[in-house]
C-alpha cells in the first residue's frame, strides 16, 4: 500500500554481523595489527580455500548445512562466485545452481539464448541471476529505456496480469525490430518471465557478499579473533556458543575456562606461552549470572588486583550485585578454580560467603571501625569451610553443564574411552555432515540426556523429544509411545545411554527416531574385553576385592599386574567375566596403591 500511494519503502536490516566485524577488528588491533576492513584484498586465497571446503561455521549467509554442500561443489574463486550463491540459494532459483556449477566448471556449455545477450550472461555462465540482467536484457534486446525495464521488470516480478500482455508485445515487436525471430523473442520473454518471479536484486546481493566475505576473511586469517567475537555476540545462545566450541576444537584453537582471575565480562583472546592465541570463556556467558554484573566484577579486579580466596572476592564485591544464585553459578562452572579448587566444598559454603558479603559491605557503609578490629578479624571465623571431599567426576561435570550449558572442560562419554569404538558408535556432528545420499539408515549414538519434552499425539499416544549430547554437540531424538514407555526410566537428565536410531534428512538437518535405549553402561561392558589393574601395593588389595566382588555379572576379563620388586612384575588374570564399567575404572583407580588402569 505504501508503494500504491507513492511513497518510497526502505527496508532498515539491523545485523549482529557488523558489529561482530567491529569487536574482531578491536581484538586485532589490540594484537598491534593495523587492519582495514574496508579495504580487505577481495581475492585471498586462504579465504577462497576455507570456502571451498564449507568450512564457514559463523560466516555471514554461508554457514547452513546446504550452503556448506553447494560450496564445496561450487569451489568459488571470485567475489562474483559469492555475490551469485547469495542470490541463487533461495526458493526458486536454487534450481539453477547445478546448472551455474556445471557451467563454470566446463562440464556444460552456457546458453546465452542470443548473441546479443553474452556480455550480459557471461558473468554468471548464461544463468539468468539478478533482477538488473532483466533489465538489461529488456534494454538490449528490445530496446526499451532503463525506466521501462523497471517497469518490466516489476510487472513480471509481482505478476501483474493487466500488464503482462502488455509487455509481452511490447517486448517481442522490439526484439524484432532489432532482427530477433519472432519465436526466439519468445522463447527469451518466457525465460526471462520465469526468472523474474525470484529474481534478486544484484546490489543487494552484492552488499551480503561483502558482509559474508569480510567474515570469511576474518575467520580465514585471524580466527581467534573473529571467533571470539562472534561468541561475544551469541552471549546468551548456549546451542550456538556449542557450537563454536566445537568449531574452536576442529581449529585446534584453545578455549579456556572461566576464572575470576582472568576472564572478561565477553569472550577475550589470551596470548599463551609460545604465542599461541587462545580464547578465554566469559564470565557472562555463563548462565544467571548476568553481562553487568560480571562487567562490575572485571572492574573490581582491574582496579585492586586478583582476587586471592573466595572471601577476598565476596568481600570486595557489592552484595547489591553478586548474589547467591550467582555465586553457585559461577562454583559450578568452576570460575573459583584458580583460588579454591574444591568445588564441592565451596558450593556448600555459598551462604557463609554471602554473610561476609553483607558484613564486610555494611562496615564499609558504616565507616565504623569493628569493636574486634580489622576486616579480616570480623569475619575470619568464617574462613573455615567445611571440611567435605570434592565432587565425584560425573557430578563435578553435571554441575559444570548446568551453569555453563554444554559440558567444558571435557564430558561424560570421554570416560568410556574405546568403549564406544568397539560399539561402532557415530558420533552427532560426524552424521550431520555426511553427504545427503549417506545421512539416511540405522546408525548408534551414545549420549547423555540433557533434556525431554513430552507430548500427546492426535491419537492419544504419549511421544517425546529427547534432547542428548555427546563429546561432538548435541541432537535430538523422537522416541515414540512403545519406546518411551519401555525407557522413561534411562532417560532423566545425565543419564549416559546407547540409542539406536534410524535416520533420515529433513531440509537442513537430520530428523533421528529411536528404535532402541539401553544403558550405556550395560552396553560398553558387555563389549568390552577387559581391564588391566597396576598395583603397587598391598594395601589396595583389600578394597579393590569388594570392587570387584560387585562386578561379577560381565563379560570383560581383569589382569592384576603387581609390583613385587624392583624391575620384577607378575601379571595374573582374575577368574571369571566383571562388568567394566567407567565408574567401575574409577572406582579402582581411586583406591590407594593402584597406580594406574587400562582397557584392554
Amino acid at each position: 500500500y505504501v508503494e500504491l500511494a507513492g511513497l518510497v519503502k526502505f527496508d532498515f536490516l539491523g545485523l549482529k554481523t557488523l558489529t561482530v566485524l567491529e569487536r574482531a577488528h578491536e581484538l586485532i588491533e589490540a594484537r598491534g595489527i593495523d587492519l582495514d576492513l574496508g579495504a580487505l584484498p577481495l581475492d585471498d586465497r586462504p579465504t577462497f580455500e576455507m570456502l571451498a571446503q564449507g568450512e564457514t561455521t559463523g560466516v555471514f549467509q554461508l554457514e547452513s548445512s546446504g550452503m556448506r554442500d553447494v560450496l564445496r561443489k561450487l569451489r568459488p574463486d571470485t567475489f562474483e562466485d559469492i555475490i551469485a550463491l547469495v542470490a541463487l540459494y533461495r526458493p526458486g532459483p536454487m534450481d539453477n545452481i547445478p546448472r551455474y556449477i556445471a557451467c563454470k566448471h566446463g562440464l556444460e556449455e552456457p546458453d546465452y539464448l542470443h548473441p546479443s545477450l553474452e556480455g550480459i550472461l557471461k558473468e554468471t555462465f548464461g544463468v539468468m541471476v539478478y533482477q538488473e540482467q532483466v533489465m538489461q536484457i529488456a534494454q538490449v534486446l528490445a530496446s526499451y529505456s532503463l525506466g521501462a525495464a523497471d517497469i518490466l521488470r516489476r510487472v513480471m516480478g509481482k505478476k501483474i496480469r493487466s500488464g503482462m500482455e502488455k509487455q509481452r508485445r511490447h517486448f517481442v515487436d522490439g526484439a524484432v525490430a532489432r532482427a530477433v525471430e519472432r519465436g526466439t523473442a519468445e522463447h527469451i520473454f518466457e525465460q526471462v518471465f520465469k526468472f523474474a518471479g525470484y529474481g534478486f536484486n544484484k546490489s543487494h546481493a552484492a552488499g551480503y557478499a561483502l558482509i559474508a566475505y569480510e567474515t570469511a576473511y576474518l575467520k580465514a586469517n585471524f580466527p581467534v579473533e573473529f571467533l571470539a567475537a562472534s561468541m561475544t555476540l551469541d552471549l546468551g545462545n548456549t546451542d550456538k556458543l556449542n557450537t563454536f566450541r566445537q568449531e574452536l576444537d576442529r581449529l585446534g584453537i584453545r578455549l579456556l575456562p572461566p576464572d575470576i582471575n582472568a576472564s572478561g565480562a565477553v569472550f577475550t583472546v589470551e596470548t599463551m606461552p609460545a604465542d599461541e592465541q587462545a580464547i578465554r570463556y566469559a564470565l557472562g556467558a555463563l548462565k544467571n549470572v548476568g553481562v553487568q554484573a560480571m562487567e562490575a566484577v572485571v572492574r573490581e579486579r582491574e582496579a585492586n588486583g586478583p582476587f586471592t580466596d573466595p572471601f577476598d572476592f565476596t568481600g570486595r564485591c557489592d552484595p547489591r550485585v553478586i548474589s547467591k544464585r550467582q555465586l553457585e553459578s559461577l562454583a559450578c562452572a568452576g570460575a573459583f578454580d584458580c583460588v579454591h579448587e574444591n568445588r564441592a566444598q565451596l558450593f556448600a559454603s555459598i551462604d557463609t560467603l554471602i554473610q561476609h558479603s553483607n558484613a564486610v559491605a555494611s562496615e564499609r557503609m558504616s565507616a565504623q571501625e569493628s569493636l574486634f578490629g580489622t576486616e579480616s578479624d570480623i569475619t575470619g571465623h568464617a574462613r573455615a569451610l567445611p571440611d567435605i571431599p570434592d565432587w565425584p567426576d560425573m557430578e563435578r561435570l553435571r554441575h559444570e553443564f548446568e551453569a555453563i550449558g554444554f559440558y567444558l572442560s571435557t564430558h561424560p562419554l570421554d570416560a568410556y574411552g574405546t568403549g564406544l569404538e568397539r560399539l561402532k558408535v557415530v558420533k552427532w556432528t560426524e552424521l550431520n555432515s555426511r553427504p545427503r545420499t549417506h545421512a539416511a539408515g540405522r546408525v548408534r549414538l551414545a549420549g547423555t540426556v540433557i533434556g525431554k519434552k513430552e507430548r500427546t499425539s492426535a491419537r492419544g499416544n504419549r511421544f517425546a523429544f529427547v534432547q542428548f549430547s555427546d563429546t561432538s554437540g548435541m541432537f535430538e531424538v523422537t522416541v515414540f509411545s512403545e519406546m518411551l514407555a519401555a525407557s522413561r526410566g534411562l532417560l532423566e537428565s545425565g543419564t549416559p545411554v546407547l540409542v539406536t536410531a534410524d535416520a533420515r534428512r529433513d531440509g537442513e538437518g537430520i530428523r533421528l527416531t529411536a528404535q532402541s535405549i539401553q544403558p550405556l553402561d550395560e552396553a560398553v561392558a558387555s563389549a568390552a574385553p577387559g581391564l588391566k589393574v597396576f598395583v603397587a601395593h598391598d594395601t589396595a588389595l583389600p578394597g579393590l576385592r569388594d570392587v570387584m566382588a560387585g562386578l561379577r555379572k560381565g563379560r570383560g576379563r581383569v589382569d592384576l599386574v603387581l609390583d613385587l620388586a624392583p624391575e620384577a612384575e607378575v601379571e595374573i588374570a582374575l577368574p571369571g567375566g566383571y562388568a567394566v564399567t567407567p565408574e567401575a575404572q574409577s572406582a579402582i583407580k581411586a583406591l590407594p596403591g593402584v597406580v594406574e588402569v587400562r582397557e584392554i
